[in-house]
């Protein structure tokens, strides 16, 4: 009877949990059907009113078509910075983990005292830093700060202890490869679950910022989705034609990281349970 009570209790926080989490969705699927009179209207469970192809072909359209070029932009930051900033992290992560040297540990502390820093914290330091090289208003002052992710090298060294045993790197070295052979060889392979897990993670960290490239970028054809959608949001108070548009760019905003979970999460499960049992 416990038991069951417990399992029920259980299910349904789950239950709610995902109405909590999938009723925002339902909510953006159904509003990118409506023109702006049914939206005020607040009548999105009718069947009329129907004006999805409008609303996306008033999306790449609108302005130009600009929201194409965020989405590009927001592609080039999130996909590549994700994926160098894997790269990086898991190697970070990978030399704290098998390799001595001199106040290790100390170094590894200030990386995790790092991971409790707000990003909104450093964005005016990495403005100023920016300003000071040139890169203000350009592509790297976006795409450089995202590549070093502490968070990323602590995950990094949690995965080289679960997934690369110690007595393989010794054998690869007695048949006489080298360090940087040993790890592209050999370790990277046993990491991949740790590369993909860190890459979803980023990704979506990536995707979704806005405070940095608010700071950085003046240039409307350098901003990502979030901050192209939010110009247009405040341009909706006055011209509320940019609402319908506004919602069905959101809409499209997120089926990038959905397709990345759907594609790569057999990799991200597998991940998530490195060094749980020895």
């Amino acid at each position: 009877m416990n038991r069951l009570l417990g399992r029920t209790t259980a299910n349904a926080v789950v239950g709610i949990a995902v109405l909590y989490t999938l009723l925002p969705v339902l909510w953006l699927v159904l509003a990118a059907t409506k023109n702006t009179d049914a939206l005020f209207n607040s009548d999105l469970f009718s069947l009329k009113d129907f004006s999805l192809i409008d609303n996306l072909s008033n999306v790449f359209t609108i302005d130009g078509g600009i929201y194409g070029r965020w989405y590009v932009n927001s592609l080039l930051y999130a996909v590549l910075g994700a994926a160098a900033a894997a790269m990086i992290s898991v190697a970070c992560g990978y030399a704290f983990d098998k390799y001595q040297f001199r106040h290790k540990e100390k170094l590894f502390g200030l990386v995790l005292a790092a991971v409790m820093v707000p990003q909104t914290v450093l964005a005016l330091p990495l403005y100023l830093m920016a300003a000071e090289t040139g890169l203000v208003n350009t592509f790297w002052a976006v795409f450089v700060p995202v590549l070093f992710n502490p968070f990323g090298v602590y995950l990094g060294r949690v995965f080289s202890q679960g997934y690369v045993p110690n007595e393989v790197l010794e054998a690869a070295r007695m048949d006489g490869a080298g360090e940087l052979k040993v790890y592209a060889r050999v370790s990277l392979r046993m990491l991949a679950p740790g590369l993909v897990t860190i890459f979803l993670f980023q990704l979506t960290a990536i995707w979704n910022n806005f405070f940095l490239p608010m700071v950085m970028l003046s240039e409307q054809k350098l901003y990502p989705v979030s901050l192209g959608l939010f110009q247009w949001n405040s341009q909706a108070t006055v011209s509320p034609e940019y609402y319908p548009v506004v919602i069905t760019g959101s809409l499209l905003a997120i089926i990038p990281l959905i397709v990345a979970f759907a594609l790569l999460q057999r990799f991200w499960r597998s991940g998530l349970t490195a060094g749980a049992v020895k």
